[in-house]
């Protein structure tokens, strides 16, 4: 069999990583629109756009109320949050942020809601009483990260048993020191 040269294969620092296009289809601008007149009295709430959805980022003390208004009021109805998820930045920033995706299934629309928490004390509310899903995804996050969710009781294990130390999700986790049995 004859030896690939590997001079031919680009290194990491050659490959060039395509832009992809931010595209909002006509849903999502509406929703850009109404969200960016609604949003103007949170401070410190900024509304972009990543690829073909509409992102929210807003303070995590603001995160109950906007919760709320965007499931309740009549012309968003986001009445699915498909997942949340945590993002480790400790390694540049010392933060995580808890990622919401919501989507509006009479509406057809979806969006993300984005809340930076400090990696020392990563504590933010719990939005349960508004969509149930939210119970899978906030025990899960409490189990590999270490999220504490205001207002909520019952944080018990769903992944790691309960006597298990550390949040095996974060980038500062020791894997290396593991030991099987």
């Amino acid at each position: 069999m004859p030896m690939m040269e590997s001079s031919n294969i680009p290194s990491k620092r050659e490959i060039k990583v395509p832009m992809v296009r931010e595209c909002l289809d006509q849903r999502g601008e509406n929703l850009h629109k109404i969200l960016k007149e609604s949003i103007a009295g949170f401070s410190g709430a900024e509304i972009s756009v990543s690829i073909d959805m509409v992102t929210l980022r807003i303070d995590s003390v603001d995160l109950a109320e906007v919760c709320e208004l965007l499931k309740y009021t009549e012309k968003f109805g986001f009445d699915y949050l498909s997942c949340i998820t945590v993002v480790d930045y400790e390694e540049k920033q010392e933060i995580f942020e808890m990622v919401y995706h919501l989507v509006s299934i009479r509406r057809h629309h979806k969006m993300a809601i984005k809340v930076s928490l400090p990696s020392n004390d990563p504590t933010v509310p719990s939005v349960l009483s508004i969509w149930k899903s939210a119970d899978w995804f906030e025990r899960e996050a409490h189990d590999l990260f270490g999220i504490k969710f205001g207002g909520r009781e019952n944080l018990s294990p769903l992944l790691l048993f309960e006597e298990f130390e550390g949040y095996p999700g974060r980038k500062s986790y020791p894997f290396h020191d593991y030991g099987e049995w």
